[in-house]
């Protein structure tokens, strides 16, 4: 997937004349790419109309308009958009309750490594966490962290043949298994590979 240049993004005075449409599409756009894996953790997969938005919202709020400004934005969320041979996600951890979620982080130390994704029958796919920074530390996990699942070739076919797309978590304090993904969610992430 195409990285974003600093002439594909609207200017200030242009967002903001369509920022109320450009935002009902990019809210109808992640219903696509949100994946609940049970009631408290959530996948949100990102892509070149989500990381757009996203920069457009951060030039927007911080009033960005210069270049070494805007580069800094695209080199920021550019790299959370997918290669063609992966996908990238938003995982988050959410506990409305702040203290049960203080707690759970506590007991869920190390669980952006037992995240997982499979097609049809083939092995587990489990992300590469967190490249930019350590998000978790011998007392707790952070409630956000940044994942990258690579694809094989043949995870790639088996997809594109209409193998099943599953995910899980498989960590001591947290099991769940949704199998198979809803079908908006595969479609869009099948949108996501070369």
């Amino acid at each position: 997937m195409q990285k974003l240049s600093k002439d594909q993004l609207y200017s200030l005075e242009k967002y903001a004349e369509v920022r109320p449409q450009f935002r009902n599409e990019v809210l109808a756009h992640k219903r696509n790419r949100r994946l609940e894996l049970g009631t408290n953790a959530t996948l949100y997969f990102e892509d070149r109309i989500t990381v757009q938005y996203q920069i457009q919202e951060m030039l927007r709020i911080e009033r960005i308009f210069e270049a070494a400004g805007i580069n800094e934005e695209l080199d920021a969320y550019n790299p959370l958009i997918p290669d063609g041979s992966n996908w990238k996600a938003t995982f988050m951890i959410e506990f409305p309750d702040v203290d049960e979620r203080r707690a759970m982080l506590k007991q869920l130390i190390g669980i952006e490594n037992r995240v997982w994704m499979q097609i049809g029958t083939g092995d587990l796919i489990r992300p590469i966490a967190n490249e930019d920074l350590p998000r978790s530390t011998d007392e707790k996990t952070s409630a956000v962290h940044f994942m990258r699942f690579e694809l094989s070739a043949a995870d790639v076919a088996g997809l594109k043949a209409g193998g099943e797309l599953a995910a899980g978590i498989d960590h001591e304090n947290y099991q769940v298994e949704v199998r198979p993904v809803p079908a908006n969610v595969r479609q869009s992430l099948l949108n996501d590979l070369a």
